[in-house]
């Protein structure tokens, strides 16, 4: 059976349903395949179920930081089931509603592996699907892990589904899946650990500001081993043993793949296609079109492209891929000001440049870098661990970088990424008036 449409989206994640909606709202005939229940990463695996565990364990750090202060704590604890329960109240919703959106609003909804067989042609199972255009947004997957005993290990998506929470738990990798599950799972009752390959993890963050972060964790009860490169696996009748460089040897119930993650494109045939690509993901121009395709165009976590791996990335890079595919290539993405958070507890948050980079590009700036917690906002709320960094560039005043840790730095970065976006200087947010006290009052300090 032979389908033809004027334009074909692969995934039904944020890129995905950015660009299907907007080339359907002009009138193109369109469809979405997916070989996954319908929503996408986001929605369905990350950040959306994440947040909520996250929400719990930042409700229990507060009630035990707040113990003896007017607090009575003792008894609070998380309930794994119960909480993977409320968890699910979010996500089984979700591809069904996705698909009857499509649907009713005469977008074609198709399941199975989507396979290029063609220029401007694939197949999904039987069926031969041609098309004007695509929009490959089929999103990222968890690295391969290539020393013995990997196949042990679960990934993000299988801890988000664990109705019971083992009782020690190893995350191989320092990056953001590790350290976000970690600090739930070690409020949530878990003997957790970390292993490192490196001197220094979360390395897209500002450096000063993460040593403090993994004081913060080793202080919560996290075992945090950097230089730490685990080589292999084995599991026996009494759970694993980790084997990490140095001779380092840790035991576990449950061992989690948090080493990163790569774009899913492996599976699309994408050579048949003349379509570039490599381990970035698809080759593309200014505009998100494939530079060896040109019916093809790639958005999110898919895209070689200098944007950050994020959710709203992903969605703004498949709204403009549409309007690309329907008014000819006309519209650039703009990656600056663009905030990254990091949900651990306290939250590390970062926008613009760090230090090096802007040291690097020869910029005069100065830099403010304090720890807080002994201001009003950190002491209110027993905040232990709390700091800042923001660098403005000398002559212009312009904010250049802003980097975060404490509650709240996931709404506090927005200002920042405001200011960085429009070009606003220090100034400008100085004039600001701020409601008082709030976390948004402290900002005329870090200027």
């Amino acid at each position: 059976m032979k389908k033809s449409f004027d334009v074909v989206v692969i995934g039904t994640g944020e890129a995905a349903s950015a660009a299907a909606w907007k080339v359907h709202a002009a009138g193109r005939r369109t469809a979405v395949i997916d070989w996954r229940p319908f929503g996408g990463t986001c929605a369905l695996r990350g950040c959306d179920p994440k947040k909520v565990l996250v929400g719990a364990a930042e409700t229990l750090d507060r009630l035990q930081r707040m113990d003896k202060k007017g607090v009575h704590a003792q008894a609070a604890r998380i309930d794994w089931p119960a909480l993977m329960r409320f968890k699910r109240t979010f996500t089984r919703p979700v591809p069904e509603a996705r698909e009857k959106e499509f649907l009713q609003a005469g977008i074609a909804a198709l399941h199975g592996q989507a396979r290029f067989v063609g220029s401007r042609k694939l197949r999904v199972d039987s069926e031969e699907i041609e098309a004007d255009h695509f929009v490959i947004a089929s999103g990222a997957r968890p690295v391969t892990l290539r020393f013995p005993g990997a196949e042990h290990l679960i990934t993000s998506e299988q801890f988000l589904e664990l109705d019971e929470l083992p009782r020690r738990i190893v995350f191989v990798g320092g990056g953001y899946i590790s350290f976000e599950f970690a600090h739930v799972a070690i409020r949530a009752g878990a003997e957790v650990s970390i292993l490192h390959g490196a001197p220094r993890p979360l390395e897209k963050f500002d450096p000063d500001l993460v040593e403090v972060l993994v004081t913060a964790s080793r202080v919560r009860g996290i075992d945090v081993k950097l230089d730490s490169r685990v080589e292999r696996v084995e599991r026996g009748s009494a759970g694993s043993t980790v084997h990490a460089s140095g001779g380092v040897q840790v035991k576990a119930d449950l061992v989690v793949h948090g080493a990163g993650r790569v774009p899913d494109i492996d599976e699309l045939g994408l050579d048949e296609a003349n379509v570039e690509h490599g381990p970035a993901g698809v080759v593309v121009n200014e505009f998100l079109q494939s530079v060896s395709n040109p019916a093809i165009y790639a958005a999110g976590d898919v895209s070689a492209t200098t944007g950050p791996p994020l959710t709203p990335v992903a969605g703004y890079e498949g709204g403009i891929a549409a309007e690309n595919i329907l008014e000819g290539n006309r519209r650039k993405p703009n990656y600056s000001g663009i905030p990254t958070v990091l949900f651990t507890i306290p939250s590390l948050a970062a926008v613009g440049l760090g230090a090096q980079a802007a040291t690097e590009r020869k910029l005069k700036f100065r830099v403010n870098h304090q720890s807080t917690e002994t201001w009003y906002s950190s002491r209110r709320t027993a905040e232990m661990h709390t700091g800042f960094k923001v660098l403005v560039e000398e002559g212009t005043g312009k904010i250049l970088g802003a980097h975060l840790l404490g509650a709240q730095a996931e709404e506090l970065i927005n200002i920042f990424a405001m200011a960085i976006r429009l070009g606003l200087s220090a100034s400008d947010l100085e004039r600001a008036i701020f409601a008082y006290p709030s976390y948004a009052s402290d900002l005329s300090y870090m200027l």
